[in-house]
Formats: C-alpha cells, sequence, structure tokens
C-alpha cells in the first residue's frame, strides 16, 4: 500500500503571489501571521507579499525571529507571538527556516500538548491540523511547502530533530520565481543541490514507487537543465522557474517516500557547526551515491545518469553508476560548492559523535543500504578531506 499526501492548493509562475488576497478573501480569513526572516526585510522580499496585503487591505503581523537553523526557542517565542496578534491564519516566507519555524509554531497552536517541542520529533501523534499557512518560498530547495516534514534544532542537545506529520502541510503555495531573483550565487547553487539531493535520495530509497519516481525523474532533469544558469545568471526567468518546479517536485516524491542517510548525515553538520542544510547535503551527496551503489537500487544509477544528460545508450550498469555519480560530482563543482568536510569547519575529532547522530536520524531507516555507526564515520571519513 502506497499513500501520497500534498497540498490543498498550489500556483506556480512569476508574479502569482498576487493570488494572496484572492485566496485569503475566498477562505474567509481575516488576520496574517507573516513568519519569515529579517534578511528578506532587509533586501525587500518581505516588502513585495505585504505590498499584496496591504492592496487587499488584509491585516497582518511580522514574526522575524528565524534563525537558518531554528531552534526550539524561535518556535516557542512564535507560538506566543501568534497567540497575542489576534490572526487566524499564517504566511510563511522564505526557505525552509522560515516555512518550518511557521509549520512547528501552527502545529503547537492547534495541539498545545507538543509545546515542549521535543516531543514532536518523529512521527507525533498529533490531533488537529496546524493553523492554515500560505506558503511561499524564496529559495528552490528545501520543497518545504509541500512536504509534511519540518526539522528543528534542539540547540541544547546539538541535534536537529526531524519532524514527519501530515498536518502540518500548508494549505495553500505560492511558487513564484521572482521572489528567488535576490539569492546570491552560493544559496541558489546549495539550495539546488539540496534538491538533487532530495530527488536522488527519494528515487533509490526502498519506498520510492511509480509516482515517486515519475516526481524524482523529472525533478533530476530540470536540475540538470537549469541550475548552472540560475546560478550563473539569477535573473533567468526561465532557469528560475525551472528550478521552482523542480524543487517543488522533488518534494511532492520524497515527502512521502524519504529520503537516505545524505539527509541523516547532513543533519549533525548543522546541529553542530549550523552549517547551511543546503550545502552539507550538496558535498555530502557524491559519497554516499558512492556507498549506496552496493544496494538494490544500483540500476537506478543508469536513470539517474540519463536524467542528468548523460548519453546512456550502451551502457552497462556499472557504467550507469560511474557516470551517474561522476555528473553529480561535475554540476556540484561547476556551482562552486566544496567538496570536503575540513573545508565547511568540521572537525575530525567530532566524528564519532556525528556519526552516532546520523546513524539516530529518522531519514536513516530509508537507506537503501543498510548500514551502521561505523560505515557512516567512515563516510564522514573519506569527505574529510
Amino acid at each position: 500500500m502506497y499513500r501520497i499526501v500534498l497540498n490543498e492548493t498550489s500556483y506556480f509562475g512569476a508574479g502569482c503571489r498576487s493570488v494572496i488576497a484572492e485566496e485569503v478573501a475566498k477562505r474567509g480569513f481575516k488576520k496574517a501571521f507573516f513568519v519569515t526572516d529579517k534578511d528578506l526585510i532587509k533586501f525587500g522580499v518581505a516588502a513585495q507579499i505585504e505590498q499584496v496585503l496591504n492592496d487587499a487591505a488584509i491585516p497582518y503581523e511580522i514574526y522575524s525571529d528565524v534563525k537558518a537553523n531554528p531552534t526550539i526557542g524561535n518556535v516557542q517565542r512564535g507560538v506566543e507571538a501568534y497567540k497575542a496578534s489576534g490572526a487566524d491564519f499564517i504566511i510563511a516566507l522564505g526557505g525552509g527556516s522560515s516555512i518550518d519555524t511557521a509549520k512547528a509554531v501552527g502545529i503547537i497552536v492547534n495541539n498545545p500538548e507538543f509545546a515542549d517541542v521535543r516531543s514532536l520529533e518523529g512521527v507525533a501523534p498529533t490531533k488537529n491540523r496546524a493553523v492554515p499557512t500560505f506558503a511561499i518560498p524564496t529559495t528552490a530547495g528545501t520543497a518545504a511547502e509541500v512536504t509534511i516534514n519540518y526539522v528543528i534544532t534542539d540547540e541544547e542537545a546539538k541535534k536537529k530533530m526531524v519532524c514527519v506529520d501530515p498536518n502540518d502541510i500548508p494549505m495553500c503555495s505560492i511558487i513564484d520565481c521572482e521572489l528567488m531573483y535576490s539569492m546570491p550565487k552560493g544559496l541558489t547553487a546549495a539550495t539546488g543541490m539540496d534538491a538533487l539531493t532530495h530527488a536522488i535520495e527519494s528515487f533509490i530509497t526502498p519506498g520510492a514507487w511509480t509516482m515517486s519516481d515519475m516526481f524524482e525523474y523529472k525533478s533530476i532533469e530540470l536540475i540538470a537543465k537549469h541550475l548552472k544558469n540560475a546560478v550563473d545568471n539569477g535573473k533567468d526567468e526561465v532557469a528560475r522557474s525551472g528550478m521552482a518546479e523542480a524543487q517543488y517536485i522533488a518534494g511532492m516524491g520524497f515527502s512521502n517516500v524519504g529520503l537516505g542517510i545524505v539527509h541523516s548525515m547532513a543533519h549533525p553538520l548543522g546541529a553542530f557547526y549550523d552549517t547551511p542544510h543546503g550545502v552539507a547535503n550538496a558535498l555530502l551527496l557524491p559519497y554516499v551515491m558512492e556507498y549506496n551503489a552496493d544496494s538494490p537500487s544500483r540500476a537506478k544509477y543508469l536513470d539517474i545518469a540519463k536524467a542528468m544528460g548523460v548519453n546512456t545508450e550502451g551502457m552497462s550498469v556499472d557504467e550507469g553508476v560511474k557516470a551517474a555519480i561522476d555528473a553529480v560530482r561535475s554540476l556540484s563543482l561547476s556551482i562552486g560548492i566544496p567538496q570536503h568536510l575540513c573545508e565547511i569547519g568540521v572537525k575530525r575529532e567530532d566524528i564519532p559523535a556525528l556519526a552516532v547522530a546520523a546513524f539516530n536520524d529518522v531519514c536513516t531507516g530509508g537507506n537503501p543500504r543498510p548500514t551502521s555507526v561505523e560505515d557512516i564515520a567512515k563516510l564522514y571519513e573519506i569527505a574529510y578531506e
């Protein structure tokens, strides 16, 4: 048996943020709790959503206490701010950080027994849908606007908590590539490779099936075609639109079938060093692909290579494995992704603790190859320098 959970409504296209006013009126909402981050306010991206709200005379209150790796404190302060605001719905603008914060706030407001936040880790038995949420991504990577997942950092335990809950999925998503034009090259590269990681990991996970394969194959194709152009020319509408669609499609798949140890290994890097999630995933992906090539999903590497634009006609499976990994590494290098953990401040002496945390991560169960703490530690060592 397979299950698929997707948004109720999503809009795509340059300028489609204008439909927010129509959707709010149709649903009878009165006041928005607007979750975003300080940089998006500083660089005028949030103002583009404020204009839509102001033009439609929709009241709102901004909450911008959001970190790049949002914490339990960010969420708990957000819950209190929401309660004090008098809002009846949430607008979340940003990357995964803002949307994940909004998801956790929305869940706790309607399920107050989870106010400690820690009890939401894993598959939480919440009873009520989250506060109705409009999710508006400004990066092309996390697909938080279409997934049933969110990630919150427990700073005290140095742990990223992966929370999985169909009740958190946003009611409405607005995927407007114009809001992504201001993304700097480094963020465009890292979030784009994050999307590629989602697509590849969920393509080869044991839970993959016909529909998820369809999503992920197309996502890989779109990323291979558009990511380099999006990095090199941030205002290329075709490239930005292609990446916006690609990351959303990848999210449709992985949200429903799971991920693997690229994510398991990336999460502790964020918790220990505040490493941006996309950078961690991008760096680790080729190493873990090599490891997972020795799994029942090995034959799918030919499909990955083909989706990456490689001419696979007449290739053996072994040749396809090498071609897929080479294509991913080549794309990564072409957009300036660091290739070794020592380049991003990882301390070698932390590897044993990182390996334990990664092995215990909720994503480990979705890996196509059974693993161990020792195997993961060895992968960290291989990726170190």
